[in-house]
Formats: structure tokens, sequence, C-alpha cells
């Protein structure tokens, strides 16, 4: 396969203070994205980039070290490097433990940067679920190496967590967090996935292209006694993530939203059994992600 031009990969900022060497990442990095190279396509020569960003070759080497750290391209002594097969990250969405301890037990490393931790107005729906406004909203960006996987807002009720800091929560887990410091442990939850499109906003933070198709999962949580803990929403790049859904032939029951006190049990919806719904599901998912890559 021939070699990808280099024509369109935008200057470096000479002015700013982000490092060259993640300028150069980065700009091969949406080079790659924007234009779809296929897994196999050949990147410009170690010594092209050089001349393309008038950077030294250490630069340009460090650069590509951080893209094959994030299985995005893959490198061979003496060769240009090539575009790899996108790396699928798994997660299971009817455990209440969250991404990021289940990406540890999997062995892969979840980085978070915390964007924004404070008192915020919340939507109706939220201030319902938690029968107050007094909350704090928590928004995070979650990378694999220095690829941006998902970013994720979070409501939390400000008297549970009294004291909570955003230092608190970089590169750690949210609930790791809440049952050390506060003693309290995700119980019952519901969780939703939805296919959508990206908007301008998520483009940029997920450093994607505005109308990508994003898998994003909401979910209300309580804790160990019964009360909100936490309602979340994450959206995650699609062509990196695939959600697992255990299925079982045990009596499954369906609740219109969660209670404080435990749910009668229900007897199955409409005599449809779980491995019938799930593939429902899969097949539902599947046809709002096509339609909405047909659109972008």
């Amino acid at each position: 396969m021939a070699p990808a031009t280099h024509d369109a990969l935008p200057d470096l900022d000479r002015a700013g203070d982000i490092p060259l060497h993640a300028q150069v990442a980065s700009r091969l990095r949406g080079y790659i994205r924007t234009n779809k190279l296929a897994a196999g396509a050949v990147l410009p020569s170690e010594a092209a980039l050089c001349d393309r960003f008038g950077v030294a070759r250490s630069v340009v080497r460090q650069a590509l070290a951080a893209l094959a750290a994030e299985g995005l391209i893959q490198r061979e002594t003496g060769r240009p490097a090539t575009v790899a097969a996108p790396q699928e990250h798994r997660r299971l969405v009817q455990r209440s433990t969250g991404l990021y301890e289940q990406f540890a037990q999997s062995g892969v490393a979840l980085r978070t940067r915390v964007l924004a931790l404070g008192p915020a107005e919340p939507p109706a729906e939220v201030a319902e679920f938690f029968g107050t406004t007094r909350l704090l909203m928590l928004e995070r960006l979650r990378h694999v190496a220095e690829a941006p996987l998902a970013y994720v807002r979070t409501w939390l009720p400000a008297d549970a967590v009294p004291g909570l800091r955003a230092e608190h929560l970089a590169d750690a887990s949210l609930h790791g967090v809440l049952t050390r410091q506060f003693g309290l442990r995700p119980g019952a939850g519901r969780n939703q996935i939805r296919a959508v499109a990206a908007d301008g906003v998520l483009a940029a933070l997920l450093d994607t292209q505005a109308g990508t198709p994003l898998l994003m999962l909401q979910g209300q949580g309580m804790d160990q006694h019964g009360k909100p803990l936490e309602w979340f929403t994450t959206w995650h790049r699609a062509e990196q993530l695939v959600f697992d859904v255990d299925v079982s032939m045990g009596q499954e029951s369906v609740q219109p939203r969660l209670h404080e006190t435990a749910p009668e049990p229900q007897a199955p919806v409409n005599g449809q059994d779980p491995l019938a719904r799930a593939q429902a599901l899969v097949a539902e998912l599947s046809a709002e992600l096509a339609r909405l890559r047909g659109q972008s």
C-alpha cells in the first residue's frame, strides 16, 4: 500500500505551551481519523515527517511511540509506520462497577482527567431522582494512553460527599473514592444504552468529527442503603468500545424507575425471554449506528 500523503497535515503551533511531540502526535491522529485510513495504510517516513513539521527525528519518534502505545499505529524497525487494526475495549453494562474498575480487571490502564467539579443547576429529571437540587456536577475525560475514549458527566448529592475535590479523582475510580472517603458503595441501578451523533462539543472532547456515531450509556445508581448515589451519562467512541451483556435464562424483572425500597419481583414482560430481548437490543443499536454513520 502506498504511503499516505502528508500535504494536508496542519502546521505546528510553536508559540503555544503544548510540546512539539504531542502536537505531531495530535496532527497524525487527526489525519488518520479524518481521512478514515484503513488498517495497513502507510504513513510518511520519519524523515518525511521531520521535513514536514521542521522538527528533529527524536520529536517524531516520540510522537510515533505515543500513537503506537494507543494502538493506533504499528511500527517496525527500518519501515514507515502503518495504521493498526482498530482496537476494541469491552464494557459489561449490567454491572454496577464503573469503567475504571472493569478496565483495571482486564489489565488496561484507564487515565482520567477531571474537567469540572462543583455545584450546578441539575435538569428536572435529575433533581427529581435525587429529591433535591443540592447537587455537584462532575465532568471527566477518560483516556487509554493519549487517546480519548469517553466523556462522563456525573451528578452527585452534595451533602453526601463533603470535601470531595477534583484532585481526588484524577486517574482514579469515582466508586473507589466514594467508598474509601465517604463509606458509600454502589448498589442497585439501571443503565440505558443509546446510539447518538456527536455534537460540536463532544466531537472536540473526543477528538473526532461532528456527526460521528457515539455510544451513550446513561445510568442512575443507588448506594448500599437504597438512597440515590449518582446519575451519570457517558459518551463513548463507538469504534473503540464494545458493550457486553451477559444473558441468563433465569427470571428477569423490569422496573419503570428506581425506588428507595426493594422492588417486588415482576414476571418477564410479554413472555419474552432474556436472550431474545438482548438480541433485539443488539440489533437496534447496530441499525442506529449504521444510520448515523450514513449521515456523517
